[in-house]
C-alpha cells in the first residue's frame, strides 16, 4: 500500500515557510508516495494551491482528516496546539506515524512525552548529525546561511550611514565598520554579504580554526586569548568557561565601540546563547549604530536584547529576531524542502517508508518510536521532570 504524505499549513505566529515545494512534491510522487497538502499551505510563500496540484499532490480541504490518514507528516515548526481543528496537532498523529519538523527538543519536553505516547517516529531536523552525507539534510545551515545574509541587508537598510568607501566631488565617504561574532554558517554568510557590501569586517569565534575561512572573504579575524578551545562536536562551538567568555569581552569592547554595526551569530546547540555583548559595551557604541542578534530566541548574545523586537538602548538600536530565514519564505522554503526531501529518500523505498536504525542519519535524529524517547538528553530531561 502506497504510503500517504500529508504537508499541513504552519500555524506557529507569523510562520510562513512551507515543508515541501512543488519541485519536491514532484519527487515525492515519483518515488511511489501519495502525496497531500492542506489547502493554503504554501500562500506564506507565494506557492499556490494549483502549483501543488499540477505537481501531483491532492489539496485537503479536511484539515484533521489528513492529519490523522498520515503515514508520514512533513513540517517546519514543531507541532502545536491548532485551535482551528480543536486538538494538539501531535494528538491527531495515527500510532506507527512518521514526523519530520523541527523540534527543539530542549524546548518541547511536553511534546516529546506526547509523540512518545502517540508511538510517532519522529525524526528532528534540528538532531540531523553533522556529517558529510548528511549535508544535504542540514536545515539548520541551510536555513542559517538566510538568517546571516538577512541580518547584514536589515543592518544596512537601517543605518544612517553608507556600508562601502565613496569618493565623491562632494569628498571622501569612509567605509563603514562591521565586528561579526560567530563564524558559523550565519557568520559566514553575513561576512560575504557585508564584504559584498563594501563594509571594513572584523570577525571574532573561539574557534582559531575559521580564522582561515573568515580571512579567504576579506575579513580580518579579532585574536582572542585561548587558553581552551571553543570548538564543540560537529564543528559547532561549545559552551566555555565565565572566565574565559570575560577575557574575551574585554578584547572585543574595544572593536565593538569603534564599530557602526555588531552581528551576533553565536550559539550553543540545546543551551542558552553567550553573552557576548554586555549593557557597558552598548554605553561604548556611538548612537545610530547597530546591534542584529541572531541568537535572539535562544536568550541573545547582547545582554539587552529582546526576543522578535527592536529596542533603542543607549542610543543603539538593537534587532532581535528569532526567525530571520522566515523574512525570505521563497528561498528559505525551496531550501528546507529540499532537506527534507533528501531524510525523506532514507526512509522510502518504492512507496513504503521504513525506519532503519542502522543508518546514522536516522539514528541521530530520531527522537521518538515504537513509545521509546531515544534521544538521550530529552530522555533524562523528562526523567528529571518526574513526567
Amino acid at each position: 500500500m502506497t504510503a500517504q504524505v500529508f504537508v499541513p499549513k504552519e500555524i506557529a505566529a507569523g510562520e510562513l515557510r512551507v515543508a515541501a515545494t512543488p519541485e519536491t512534491v514532484k519527487k515525492l510522487v515519483k518515488d511511489g508516495l501519495s502525496v497531500v497538502v492542506e489547502t493554503g499551505a504554501g500562500a506564506g510563500a507565494n506557492i499556490a494551491d494549483t502549483l501543488f496540484e499540477a505537481a501531483g499532490a491532492s489539496i485537503a480541504q479536511d484539515a484533521r482528516a489528513a492529519w490523522s490518514s498520515a503515514d508520514l507528516v512533513l513540517k517546519v515548526s514543531p507541532p502545536q496546539r491548532n485551535d482551528k481543528l480543536g486538538a494538539d496537532e501531535a494528538s491527531l498523529l495515527k500510532p506507527g506515524a512518521l514526523l519530520i519538523a523541527h523540534i527543539w527538543p530542549h524546548k518541547q519536553l511536553p511534546l516529546v512525552k506526547t509523540l512518545a505516547e502517540r508511538k510517532v517516529s519522529c525524526l528532528a531536523m534540528d538532531l540531523i548529525p553533522r556529517i558529510s552525507r548528511a549535508q544535504v539534510m542540514d536545515s539548520l545551515s541551510s536555513q542559517a546561511n538566510i538568517a546571516g545574509y538577512k541580518a547584514v541587508v536589515l543592518a544596512a537598510s537601517r543605518l544612517g550611514k553608507y556600508f562601502p568607501l565613496l569618493m565623491t566631488a562632494a569628498g571622501t565617504i569612509q567605509p563603514s565598520r562591521v565586528v561579526i561574532m560567530g563564524a558559523g554558517v550565519a557568520g559566514l554568510q553575513a561576512i560575504a554579504t557585508a564584504r559584498r557590501l563594501g563594509a571594513l569586517v572584523e570577525v571574532s569565534d573561539i574557534r582559531p580554526a575559521v580564522k582561515e575561512q573568515v580571512e579567504s572573504l576579506g575579513a580580518k579575524f579579532i585574536e582572542l586569548p585561548m587558553q581552551e578551545s571553543g570548538e564543540g562536536q560537529g564543528g559547532y562551538a561549545k559552551e566555555v568557561s565565565a572566565e574565559f567568555l570575560a577575557k574575551q569581552q574585554a578584547v572585543l569592547k574595544q572593536r565593538i565601540a569603534a564599530a557602526d554595526v555588531v552581528i551576533t551569530t553565536a550559539q550553543v546547540p540545546g543551551r542558552p546563547a553567550p553573552r557576548l555583548v554586555s549593557e557597558d559595551m552598548v554605553k561604548a557604541m556611538r548612537p545610530g549604530s547597530i546591534i542584529v542578534d541572531i541568537a535572539a530566541d535562544s536568550g541573545g548574545n547582547c545582554e539587552l536584547t529582546e526576543n522578535n523586537k527592536e529596542v533603542v538602548k543607549h542610543g543603539v538600536l538593537i534587532m532581535g529576531y528569532s526567525n530571520l530565514p522566515n523574512s525570505m519564505p521563497e528561498d528559505a522554503s525551496n531550501l528546507y524542502a529540499r532537506n527534507v526531501y533528501a531524510l525523506v529518500k532514507l526512509l522510502n523505498d518504492k512507496g513504503t517508508l521504513t525506519v532503519n536504525l542502522e543508518d546514522e542519519i536516522i539514528a541521530g535524529a530520531l527522537l521518538t518510536t515504537d513509545g521509546a524517547i531515544r534521544h538521550a538528553p530529552s530522555a533524562e530531561a523528562i526523567k528529571a521532570l518526574g513526567a
